[in-house]
C-alpha cells in the first residue's frame, strides 16, 4: 500500500472516529418517517446529514425506487434533491416517471437527475451533490455489486454529508450489503395493497369500477441496521396526499380528494360519477 493511500485512511478513519465521539443518536437532526413503531425504533425518525442504504433484490426495483423516493420526500420536501443514476440501473428498469414520483408527492420541479456512465463516475457525481448545502438530498442509484462502493467510499459519503448537511440515500439494486459506515440500511419488498374499501351490505353488487384495484403504495421494509438502536421489520403505507409513511390502513379508500390546482380532472370525475 502506498504511503499517500496510508495517508488518506488514516485521515478519514480520524475524521469518521471524531464525528462518531460526538454523534450521539439523540444529538442529531431527525425526521419523522411517520409510522410510529419505526420512528420509536429510530429514537424519533430518521436522521439528517448521514447516509441511509436501501437494498432490493432485481424484481423489487420498482418497490425500492417508490420507498426511497418516499424517504426522500421525508428527507427534503421543499429543497431540490438531486438523483444519480448509473446507466445500467435505467437499462434494466426502466427510466425514472415525473408523472409517478409527482403521484407519489415528490415535487418534480426540484427533481434534478443526472445519468453517469459507470459506478466511479456515479460515486464523483454523488459525492460533489453531496458538497452542495442548497441541496436536501441526494439519491445515489447503483445496479449489482459494484465493488467500488466499499467501506472507504461510505466513509467519503458519510464526511460530506456531516459537512454540507445534505442527506444521502443508496439505492441498491441486485447486491447484497457489505460493511460500511451508513446510519440505517434496508431491505424492501413489496407488500400487498389492498384494493378499495368493504362492500356495504345492504348494497346490491354492482361491477368493480377500474379505480377499485388502486390501493395505497405499501412496503415490506426490514431495518436490518441501525448505528445507534435496535432494529425491525414492519408493514410500511405511503400516504401519497401527506407524504408520509404509517400503519396499513385496515379499510384504505380508494379515492382521494382532487386538490385544487386540478379543477379540470374533479370536473371529468364528476362527469363519470353523473354518466354512472
Amino acid at each position: 500500500m502506498s504511503t499517500a493511500r496510508t495517508s488518506t485512511l488514516a485521515s478519514l478513519r480520524g475524521s469518521i472516529e471524531r464525528l462518531e465521539a460526538h454523534g450521539d443518536a439523540h444529538d442529531l437532526n431527525k425526521i419523522t418517517l411517520g409510522h410510529k413503531a419505526a420512528d420509536a425504533v429510530l429514537h424519533g425518525g430518521l436522521a439528517l446529514a448521514a447516509v441511509h442504504e436501501v437494498f432490493a433484490e432485481g424484481h423489487q426495483s420498482a418497490t425500492a425506487t417508490g420507498f426511497i423516493a418516499g424517504l426522500a420526500g421525508r428527507v427534503s420536501p421543499r429543497r431540490p434533491l438531486v438523483w444519480v443514476r448509473q446507466d445500467f440501473s435505467e437499462i434494466e428498469s426502466g427510466a425514472l416517471s415525473m408523472s409517478g414520483l409527482a403521484e407519489l408527492g415528490l415535487d418534480p420541479r426540484l427533481l434534478v437527475t443526472v445519468r453517469a456512465t459507470d459506478t466511479d463516475a456515479a460515486l464523483r457525481t454523488a459525492a460533489d451533490a453531496l458538497a452542495c448545502d442548497a441541496l436536501g438530498a441526494v439519491v445515489l442509484e447503483v445496479w449489482g455489486q459494484a465493488r467500488q462502493l466499499d467501506l472507504v467510499a461510505s466513509r467519503k459519503l458519510t464526511l460530506a454529508a456531516a459537512a454540507s448537511g445534505v442527506t444521502a440515500l443508496l439505492l441498491r439494486v441486485a447486491a447484497e450489503p457489505r460493511p460500511s459506515t451508513a446510519e440505517t440500511r434496508w431491505i424492501v419488498r413489496a407488500a400487498h395493497s389492498p384494493p378499495g374499501a368493504p362492500p356495504k351490505p345492504a348494497a346490491a353488487p354492482k361491477p368493480a369500477a377500474p379505480w377499485s384495484a388502486w390501493g395505497a403504495p405499501v412496503f415490506d421494509a426490514q431495518l436490518v441496521r441501525n448505528r445507534h438502536g435496535p432494529v425491525g421489520r414492519w408493514i410500511m403505507e405511503w400516504n401519497c396526499d401527506e407524504c408520509l409513511f404509517r400503519e396499513p390502513s385496515a379499510y384504505p379508500q380508494p379515492l382521494a380528494a382532487t386538490p385544487a390546482h386540478r379543477p379540470h380532472q374533479a370536473q371529468a370525475f364528476a362527469g363519470q360519477r353523473r354518466a354512472s
